[in-house]
């Protein structure tokens, strides 16, 4: 199917149940209006004890936490930008009136923010926008329609007017999102494949530390410093979704 320049392209958020991505998603939420504006934030952290002549901010690079992405969406339900004919026709076809702005926001959270059945966790998410989102397809290769693999880390939502019955007419919605990708899809964009760099781990049932040091170092030697590292007061009490930072100590001992 070719791309549409007549139809105007809607920000969705689709809910996949695993990481990969690989399944049809479970649900689309569809923004109502599109956002005026969507800031991206891509951030380095430096050493925080640099070496003798380094600044703090141009020591050696420890690592990069995910990209974030910010934006703001309006649901409204007024139905204001919807025309008396959109509406007698969505009865006609069978859908149904407009959602209302509860319905939304209800939709919204099902979508991102509740934990599933299945896996016990939050929703992994993928955002669409045209081209309006840089990314890359999940392969690795320039996508032709990008998205922005994540999860929701906030929102914030703002109800600005009511009807007398008290139900939301209008709200603002501050939402960002965290970049998330598989573990195989990370270390294939960074090629981080030595000792030698620093590394991030997020925590899946079943990892230890030695084991994670071992796989990452080729010793489980380190576990204690890492542990350390990361401040964990027990090395033992590993959390799924907890996100560990493994530096590079062979790097160090050279040094």
């Amino acid at each position: 199917m070719g791309f549409d320049t007549f139809k105007l392209a809607k920000l969705t958020i689709e809910g996949y149940e695993d990481a990969k991505r690989a399944l049809a998603p479970f649900d689309t939420f569809e923004a109502q209006y599109n956002p005026e504006t969507l800031s991206m934030r891509h951030q380095s952290v430096f050493a925080a004890h640099p070496a003798p002549g380094e600044t703090a901010n141009g020591g050696a690079w420890s690592h990069s936490p995910p990209a974030r992405l910010t934006v703001n969406l309006i649901v409204d339900g007024t139905h204001v930008g919807h025309t008396s004919a959109e509406q007698l026709g969505r009865r006609l076809g069978g859908l149904g009136p407009l959602p209302s702005v509860a319905e939304q926001i209800s939709h919204l959270l099902a979508t991102c923010y509740r934990v599933r059945g299945k896996t016990h966790e939050p929703a992994h998410l993928r955002l669409r926008w045209g081209h309006a989102i840089g990314g890359a397809h999940p392969s690795g290769r320039p996508a032709a329609a990008p998205c922005f693999d994540c999860r929701l880390e906030s929102v914030d939502i703002t109800y600005q007017a009511f009807h007398r019955d008290g139900s939301p007419l209008h709200a603002e919605l501050a939402a960002v999102f965290v970049e998330s990708l598989p573990a195989s899809r990370e270390a294939a964009l960074t090629n981080r494949s030595s000792p030698d760099l620093t590394h991030r781990r997020v925590v899946v049932a079943g990892d230890t530390l030695p084991l994670l040091c071992r796989e990452i170092y080729g010793s489980q030697a380190y576990y204690l410093r890492v542990a350390q590292v990361n401040g964990l007061d027990d090395f033992r009490a590993l959390t799924p979704g907890q996100e560990l930072i493994f530096p590079p100590f062979e790097r160090a001992r050279r040094s």
